[in-house]
């Protein structure tokens, strides 16, 4: 049995339809990587495995149990076991480090304050962080920032963890750092991972498996190696970066990239 089972899954956003019966199994231990362009519906996915949105139509399973059919209670505990690094790190900028990274355990589990500090050093130990627990977020760079969110993310000690493009933002090192900070967390804790990202250099680097997100529906899913070579002209265009082929560009879209230099940031979905 798959650990995370997606069946058939719809959302629609003001009559536009962002997910078109999506169908994707995660296997316990492996690292998935969901590419596609942006506004396809990859954001959204991960917030309905977190049940952060409720779908119109279809299941998401975890460990066999449907989330969309189960009371508060039961909700919590399968939240438990799933962390969340949000594209802009989401942390709390009036709390501090250690109270950004131990904020879960404090809001849900029942411990003594040193067993959370405790649990908040390991966690920024893991991430190359140790020390800094009584810094401020504004204190910290951009990829300070992302190892701080994806502390907090695994203090829980998550069976899941869905990260929503974790090298946005950042330069190719710091980057390539985050990749092998994901993949050692792989090993290290035996975590599954979710990974939505545009870089195929990382998807490449960190994926077990890669998984295209188009029109609301997965069209292929391989091995990097599969992806890398597929015939699949959606897959190609995407991996080559070509203007020309079936992906379809906005006008509205590729002017606002021509005009001002970078991505039409839009009121659409990730």
């Amino acid at each position: 049995m798959a650990l995370i089972e997606i069946t058939d899954l719809h959302k629609s956003f003001g009559g536009k339809q962002i997910l078109n019966g999506v169908n994707l199994k995660v296997e316990a231990g492996e690292t998935l990587i969901i590419i596609g362009t942006s506004g396809c519906g990859k954001s959204v996915l991960l917030k309905h495995i977190m049940r952060l949105l409720t779908p119109d139509t279809g299941k998401v399973l975890i460990e066999g149990v449907d989330i969309f059919s189960i009371g508060p209670q039961q909700l919590n505990q399968v939240r438990m076991q799933i962390g969340m690094l949000f594209q802009n790190s989401a942390l709390f900028d009036s709390m501090t480090v250690g109270e950004n990274v131990g904020f879960s355990l404090n809001e849900h589990y029942k411990l003594p304050r040193q067993e959370i500090e405790k649990r908040v050093r390991e966690k920024l130990f893991l991430v190359g962080l140790s020390g800094i627990e009584d810094l401020a977020p504004s204190d910290l760079s951009g990829g300070m920032r992302k190892r701080v969110a994806l502390a907090r993310a695994i203090c829980t000690d998550p069976k899941i963890v869905l990260y929503d493009e974790p090298t946005t933002g950042l330069d190719p090192i710091m980057s390539d750092a985050i990749n092998d900070l994901i993949i050692r967390l792989q090993k290290k804790l035996g975590i599954t991972s979710v990974v939505v990202t545009h870089d195929m250099k990382s998807a490449y680097k960190v994926g077990d498996r890669i998984a295209m997100l188009y029109n609301g529906a997965i069209v292929a899913s391989g091995t990097p190696d599969q992806i890398k070579n597929s015939d699949n002209p959606i897959v190609k265009q995407f991996i080559t970066g070509s203007f020309k082929g079936p992906i379809a560009v906005e006008p509205s879209h590729y002017l606002a990239q021509t005009n001002n230099g970078n991505e039409d940031k839009g009121d659409r979905p990730a």
